[in-house]
């Protein structure tokens, strides 16, 4: 049995999917990224999240190619601030890219935006970080009830 994911935006930097196991996800593409297609494709991410209303995110980076020193500026002060703010994103399950370089791009923009309201964690399987999203998930629920 596979899995159908309803896809809620595409270009050439990536994929967001309303993903039927309940999260956002977004899918990088590999190559270089066009600014405008990549700030088009985070702010339907925003979007989807704000449309969910759970905060939560997988982002898989397995195919991509690292950020530019441009787009983890725009990453860090633009899009995040404005995810968390418009979409409330919380948690976010990283499936850590195949480049190196990728990887440690990645790591340096979620350090530097280390005092926002959210959870990152890095994952080396998708399966793993699924269920770390759904777990948090599952405890945001349970906090929201008490």
């Amino acid at each position: 049995m596979t899995t159908r994911y309803r896809v809620y935006y595409e270009n050439a930097v990536g994929r967001a999917v309303d993903d039927p196991l309940g999260f956002a996800r977004l899918t990088y593409q590999p190559g270089t990224r066009d600014a405008e297609a990549m700030a088009a494709l985070l702010g339907h991410v925003t979007r989807l999240l704000a449309k969910r209303g759970d905060g939560c995110l997988l982002v898989d980076q397995r195919l991509m190619s690292p950020f530019t020193p441009t787009e983890q500026i725009f990453v860090i002060q633009q899009w995040l601030p404005r995810a968390v703010a418009e979409g409330s994103y919380r948690f976010g399950a990283v499936v850590l890219a195949e480049n190196a370089f990728a990887r440690l791009a990645t790591r340096s923009v979620t350090t530097a935006v280390r005092d926002m309201p959210m959870l990152y964690q890095y994952f080396e399987q998708e399966v793993d970080a699924v269920a770390w999203l759904l777990q948090q998930k599952q405890k945001a629920q349970l906090g929201r009830t008490k």
